[in-house]
């Protein structure tokens, strides 16, 4: 054996076996191999911050074997994942095997394929520095924040908390939003549209449904908006504002004739969207399969370990030209030549300081099916599989042609004016793998000056909405949009805060607990310079220009730390923070104290409000309106031993009824 090649995980070296022959031994490091300790800061503040990285205990065993396997090698290849991280790793494992006259060489590759892994070995490298030093300083700047920063939470807030520095900046986002929501007004108003059908033609009996959009020539719809701590949100509401306005409005249009104004039929193009990124991709799994981005990420890792992806922590949304020019041969061959777009159809980097890998996330080969990943791997990752290959394959395809049609009618007096929209289908395009979004809205032929028949009217009551609560999606796409955190970093911030039990999930939102609000107000209060967005996103600019080269880490960490230093001084005459504990209807049965619900350590529960005199705790079980479809019992929120939530029958266990999604249970009638 004349080379060893070290990956981070066992599956990527079984995969990557595949391709290399004898002369090749490839193990997993099994992750990182050096830390900072947890037990100390293990940062030297006088020594310009140098960090004290020590071999893990659990990784002693592993680098002993890696060590002497290297013995009787000649090149020791570092083949660890192609960003920040994986760079980190190979540098350490490097500086912890200290093999002296041993020849190491870095490669890359972004997909595990016999022709990636071919193309990586021909292009050996030197592990580079400055992708480590950006890591470096990341992980000496959230350990400086997590490590100062705490402490001060235990004594101002309450024992046992943490601070990040991105993470509160995650939060403060949910926060400020919830803030937001209890402070909104809503808002009435009503719409109201009316069924007419034609006298010329046999229409739907029910007629065709059209919205009142004008009156008197002004439009009906207003837009509104508000400044918001992340950005501006606009809703729209109608004139329509009391009940009375609708009532008369209502017997008005039961007198009218009604008479189309105008027939608009156009012919309008749709493009695929870009292939995904990591933030598009975790995005998009929780809105179709409900996954958490952390979820998202470890079926993704399990798929590019296995060969099917390409790497999947990426903000390009670049294709390269041998993986287009697969895909343009798969749709010729497939669907035909009238399936492919007109010129090459190309997507550029738009992120500013986009880094990680250089291409989207796409299939390693387009001709794997996700039938075969579902066979292989099971339903979840083919699911995810499916879902990337689809969005891959949709790039090198045509736009899909539709015809828009709007009919406009008038009443007589021309007083009101209404619209109905339809769409038809002319070209499904790259719709054609799509067929969820193949859906015509057909409306019947409609003539200019044609008369219609009254059939009915209605007006619906509503209310504006009031910012929605950030969710899995949502939260990932401002976090991206906001220039906070990176590829690999979105789906840990989430989780970090989550499994802190400073925001909890219900229904798929995100919500502030009472301890998440506390630690929110205490550091917006505090340490407002640095859990703010355009400072945190400032720093993580700072870090790309460390991976660059363009600076160095020292001196950047050197301007973080000492206004950070100066506000931890300042917080030690602060008032501790008084956390806000909701109340029960329910009575303690040994002193007769109301029941307060507390968070602890594996979530909530309730409590005794005369704590520490009255000890008494019991289980916090939340109800639905929802009924157990096997015993007819109440469905309640229950928790897996990870903190998943999921929905349980209340008789368990004499009913072991239990669900993920809430659509899958049946309301009592």
């Amino acid at each position: 054996m004349k080379n060893l090649v070290i990956v981070e995980s066992p599956t990527k070296a079984k995969t990557i076996g595949k391709f290399l022959g004898s002369d090749y031994k490839i193990i997993a490091s099994m992750g990182h191999v050096m830390d900072l300790p947890k037990s100390k800061l293990s940062v030297d503040l006088e020594h310009d911050f140098k960090p004290d990285y020590q071999i893990m205990p659990d990784k002693k065993k592993i680098l002993s074997e890696i060590k002497s396997l290297s013995k009787g090698v000649d090149n020791i290849i570092l083949a660890t994942d192609p960003d920040r991280e994986g760079e980190a790793i190979a540098a350490h494992v490097k500086e912890a095997l200290q093999a002296k006259g041993k020849k190491f060489s870095r490669i890359v590759f972004h997909e595990i394929t016999k022709e990636a892994i071919e193309e990586a070995f021909t292009h050996p490298r030197e592990v580079d520095q400055n992708l480590v030093d950006a890591q470096t300083a990341r992980r000496v700047l959230d350990r400086l924040v997590g490590y100062k920063l705490s402490p001060i939470l235990w004594q101002k807030v309450r024992r046992g908390l943490s601070a990040g520095r991105v993470q509160s900046v995650a939060l403060r986002l949910i926060v400020e939003r919830e803030k937001e929501i209890e402070k909104f007004k809503k808002e009435s108003y009503y719409t109201i549209s009316v069924n007419l059908k034609s006298q010329a033609q046999n229409l739907k009996p029910d007629g065709v449904t059209f919205e009142l959009i004008e009156i008197d020539g002004k439009k009906i719809e207003v837009t509104q908006k508000l400044n918001l701590y992340d950005g501006e949100y606009t809703f729209s509401k109608t004139i329509i504002d009391e009940e009375s306005k609708a009532k008369q409005i209502e017997e008005d249009l039961k007198t009218k004739g009604f008479i189309v104004s105008d027939v608009i039929k156009k012919e309008m193009k749709r493009t695929p969207p870009p292939p995904y990124t990591t933030s598009t991709l975790q995005q998009d799994a929780a809105r179709r399969m409900g996954l958490s981005g952390k979820r998202t990420m470890g079926l993704a890792q399990k798929l590019y370990e296995e060969g099917y992806i390409t790497y999947h922590r990426t903000d390009s949304p670049a294709i390269s030209e041998s993986a287009r020019k697969q895909m343009s041969e798969y749709v010729k061959k497939e669907f035909g030549e009238k399936y492919l777009p007109q010129k090459p159809r190309y997507y550029k980097v738009t992120q500013k300081n986009a880094q990680e890998a250089h291409e989207a996330i796409r299939p390693a080969k387009i001709s794997v099916l996700p039938s075969e990943v579902i066979q292989n791997l099971g339903a979840q990752y083919g699911k995810l599989y499916d879902v990337i290959w689809t969005r891959a394959l949709a790039t090198q395809m045509a736009d899909a042609i539709t015809e828009s049609t709007a009919v406009l009618v008038n009443t007589s007096n021309k007083e009101y004016t209404f619209k109905a929209n339809g769409s038809v289908l002319v070209f499904d395009g790259f719709l054609k793998i799509s067929p969820a979004a193949l859906n015509d809205n057909r409306l019947p032929d409609f003539n200019a000056n044609e008369k219609l028949d009254f059939v009915s009217v209605l007006s619906e009551f509503h209310e504006t909405p009031p910012p929605p609560r950030y969710n899995d999606a949502s939260i990932i796409k401002t976090l991206e949009e906001k220039g906070i955190g990176r590829p690999s970093t979105y789906a840990t911030i989430i989780s970090t805060i989550e499994s802190r039990q400073y925001i909890e999930k219900n229904e798929g939102k995100f919500f502030p607990t009472s301890i998440g609000v506390a630690v929110n107000d205490f550091l917006v209060t505090n340490f407002s310079t640095i859990d703010d967005i355009p400072f945190t996103a400032a720093m993580e600019d700072q870090l790309d220009d460390i991976a660059s080269g363009a600076k160095k880490w020292v001196p950047v960490i050197k301007d973080f730390y000492t206004p950070f230093e100066k506000s931890l001084g300042s917080v030690k005459e602060v008032e501790r923070v008084k956390i806000e504990v909701e109340k029960t209807d329910e009575i303690c049965p040994e002193d007769q104290g109301r029941l307060i619900i507390r968070i602890g350590r594996f979530g909530k529960f309730m409590a005794c409000e005369n704590f520490p005199t009255c000890k008494f705790t019991k289980p916090l079980v939340q109800e639905t309106n929802f009924i157990c479809p096997k015993d007819g019992a109440k469905i309640v929120f229950k928790k897996t031993k990870k903190g998943r939530r999921f929905y349980g029958c209340s008789n368990y266990p004499n009913c072991d009824f239990a669900a993920w999604k809430i659509e899958d249970i049946k309301k009592p009638t």
